[in-house]
């Protein structure tokens, strides 16, 4: 048995400590929002937070979070960065921007005002395939820019 919190709530959840953490949200708690990409942790559709900082949750065991605080983007909702991102359109297919707004939103809430580069620089890990990075390093700018 592996206690832990997510979105504010414990759950306890019988898995093989090996399990990633992405099947246990998916298949047991019925949280779809973080998606299966690689596999391999390396293309950030199943980014989620651990304890406020982004993993990927595909390569994170499920034994490693005993204890500790996951919140996946149904937590976050709502999040002025999907705002942002539904404003300046910079979703294409969708597939990549649940991992792409949790990283922003951690970015956001250590660096509130961030620069174009330094959001760019946050967001490298995740591939979008249909070339919308440019536009959603605008929509996470324009997020840390609040209601100006």
């Amino acid at each position: 048995m592996i206690e832990f919190r997510v979105n504010g709530e414990s759950r306890t959840v019988e898995a093989d400590p090996d399990t990633p953490l992405l099947y246990v949200l998916r298949n047991d708690l019925g949280l779809l929002g973080a998606r299966f990409g690689c596999g391999l942790g390396l293309c950030g559709a199943c980014f989620v937070h651990v304890d406020g900082h982004p993993v990927p949750s595909c390569d994170t065991p499920i034994w490693s979070i005993e204890g500790r605080a996951v919140t996946t983007v149904e937590g976050l909702t709502p999040h002025p960065v999907q705002q942002a991102l539904l404003d300046e359109q910079a979703a294409q297919c969708g597939y990549c921007v649940t991992g792409i707004v949790m990283t922003a939103a951690a970015l956001l809430a250590r660096e509130p005002h961030p620069t174009a580069p330094a959001v760019a620089a946050a967001l490298d890990r995740h591939l979008c395939r249909c070339g919308a990075q440019q536009r959603m390093v605008r929509a996470v700018v324009k997020a840390g820019e609040g209601d100006d």
